[in-house]
């Protein structure tokens, strides 16, 4: 078991410490994590009176007492009762503690990867795979599995402080003949199965230790597969038009090979795992027995207290092989923790990195000409992720109203540019101040449709209008068709055309009438005549605004007053 060291429970802590020490339902969780380990200590107990019962009431039948034996059967039921609702409530406590906890570390961690676009960055970076599966299934691993790990420790802990004291007095009962003396051992049976549990550990341990990295590998695997089904379904229309059919099932087959290929080594891995468990397990049945066998044949002890011996013996054996019969989870577990704390370290090199650039971005409602209207400057130098210049010391300053088109061949670092002036692009050099940001908005060329109603949609991210600003933007943007106004959620990216998605995003900017609006192809998806209506309609609708487009089309120069253009070897801005 080295893989448990210190490092990997410096890793845990960091995961699940900050819930129980800082967090504010901290007190409401230890309180819920006392009951539970309260009803556990009374179900150790019951078990414990149990035991004992196991003595008298094997002997009444061995004596053929009836009455004592219906007695002890009564006194049975009276046991198991309490035990059966102590159990339901410990499971029932344990989860409502399991949710609340989840609950906790997806909104800490959704905070944490949506903060300061620290999820862009870390696409950017490629720090980590499949983030939707680490924040959705991972924690609600993490948390079920810790907790079933620590209550699982917890009754092997207290059962062997229970059970090791019977278990010793017991010893004194089993003699063991040799050259015609009967031998007495103290602590025989404690020891035993002592050192039972302790080889069996080592030898499981040492046989499945390969299924941690396994694991790892096989989440990862089935998190990929699924993500390949998920870019299918969001872009089937282009795989029907390109005919791609066969192309997707083949991509399919070999994420899929990925994950058959690693099970058939878990498989292996586990089924050599399970020929010890399993005999391990069996064996400890008859094991107890087996030892007191020669006290009862020579009359030392009675048939009860072979019962007691077996079930205190199988107690106390099996809370020394908490280990053993907890492997597959704690390999499962040990993987979750590892994938997490990797989720966490990309967060936070995201995050460096960000502290790390060097272009100053300001957000700012200061007016710094005494002019009474905001500017928008940057003295920037632009790269790509691998150190090549992009865009080398452009120097902007405009003021508000202006209305400037960004022109140039592809890759010349228009759609760059957009994004260092919002503030996302990290490398490179220099300088950016921009109008504060609620005054600000970016169209993209393939706009944002969240999961909602249509009135979210439109709305985004805001919370939404009131429906008559909302049917009033529909009829500008040209989307009458998305009328009447409903409640029901909608998946508009898989609804909606190209087109219609892009006036969506106009329909937006009618809705937030933003000071300064930033738009990067947001009409490529659109006819010539419906890009006119739609440029016309935004100048007339809000004529102060500042207005910058990136585009190739010719017709979008009308529109503007300023073209900023590439010629090969630098930026020129020129009138349109």
């Amino acid at each position: 078991m080295k893989q448990f060291n210190g490092k990997f429970f410096r890793d845990f802590w960091k995961i699940a410490g900050p819930y129980w020490r800082t967090s504010e339902e901290r007190w409401k969780a230890r309180g819920l994590l006392l009951a539970v380990a309260l009803l556990n200590l009374l179900m150790v107990a019951i078990s414990y009176q149990i035991t004992e019962w196991y003595n008298t009431f094997w002997n009444a039948l061995q004596a053929y007492n009836a009455p004592q034996a219906w007695h002890e059967l009564l006194i049975f039921l009276l046991l198991v009762v309490p035990y059966i609702i102590a159990s339901v409530y410990q499971t029932y406590l344990a989860q409502m503690l399991q949710i609340y906890w989840r609950r906790w570390l997806t909104q800490r961690y959704v905070k944490e990867w949506l903060a300061d676009e620290t999820f862009y960055h870390m696409q950017l970076l490629g720090g980590t795979d499949n983030p939707d599966q680490r924040i959705s299934q991972d924690l609600a691993t993490f948390t079920s599995q810790t907790l079933n790990l620590l209550i699982g420790l917890l009754s092997s802990v207290t059962t062997i402080a229970a059970f090791i004291v019977m278990l010793w007095n017991l010893s004194s009962q089993v003699v063991i003949p040799w050259n015609g003396v009967n031998h007495v051992f103290p602590g025989y049976l404690v020891w035993t199965a002592l050192l039972y549990a302790v080889v069996g550990t080592i030898l499981i341990a040492w046989v499945g230790r390969k299924l941690i990295p396994l694991n790892f590998q096989q989440e990862r695997y089935n998190a990929d597969f699924r993500y390949s089904l998920v870019r299918l379904r969001e872009n089937s229309e282009s795989v029907a038009l390109y005919a791609g059919e066969e192309q997707e099932i083949q991509s399919f087959h070999e994420f899929f090979t990925h994950i058959l290929r690693n099970f058939k080594l878990i498989m292996k891995r586990t089924r050599r795992l399970n020929w010890w468990i399993s005999g391990y397990g069996q064996a400890a049945i008859l094991f107890p027995v087996l030892v007191s066998l020669p006290a009862y044949f020579v009359k030392a002890i009675k048939l009860g207290a072979i019962m007691q011996i077996s079930s205190a013996f199988g107690q106390v054996q099996s809370a020394f092989s908490f280990i053993i019969n907890s492997y597959p989870d704690l390999a499962s577990w040990h993987a979750v923790v590892d994938r997490l704390r990797f989720f966490e370290q990309a967060m936070e090199e995201a995050r460096q990195a960000q502290r790390e650039q060097k272009i100053a971005h300001t957000w700012s409602s200061d007016d710094p000409q005494g002019e009474g209207q905001h500017r928008l400057e940057a003295q920037v130098t632009l790269r790509l992720p691998q150190g090549r210049d992009l865009l080398r010391n452009l120097n902007l300053s405009l003021p508000q109203g202006v209305r400037l088109l960004i022109s140039g061949p592809s890759g010349c670092g228009k759609s760059t540019l957009l994004r260092a002036l919002a503030g996302i692009w990290p490398y490179g050099e220099g300088e950016v101040r921009l109008p504060e940001r609620k005054k600000v908005l970016f169209l993209p060329q393939k706009p944002y449709l969240p999961l909602g109603s249509l009135a979210a949609l439109l709305s985004y991210p805001h919370a939404p209008y009131p429906a008559e600003e909302l049917e009033k933007v529909l009829k500008l943007a040209e989307l009458e068709n998305l009328l009447p106004l409903e409640e029901e959620p909608k998946p508009w990216s898989q609804i909606l055309s190209p087109g219609e998605q892009q006036r969506v995003a106009f329909a937006r900017v009618f809705l937030q009438r933003p000071e300064w609006i930033f738009l990067d192809e947001a009409t490529s998806a659109l006819d010539e005549a419906r890009e006119r209506r739609l440029y016309s309609l935004l100048l007339e609708t809000l004529p102060q605004a500042s207005v910058i487009s990136v585009g190739h089309r010719s017709s979008l120069a009308v529109f503007h007053q300023q073209r900023l253009s590439w010629d090969s070897e630098d930026w020129h801005l020129e009138p349109c």
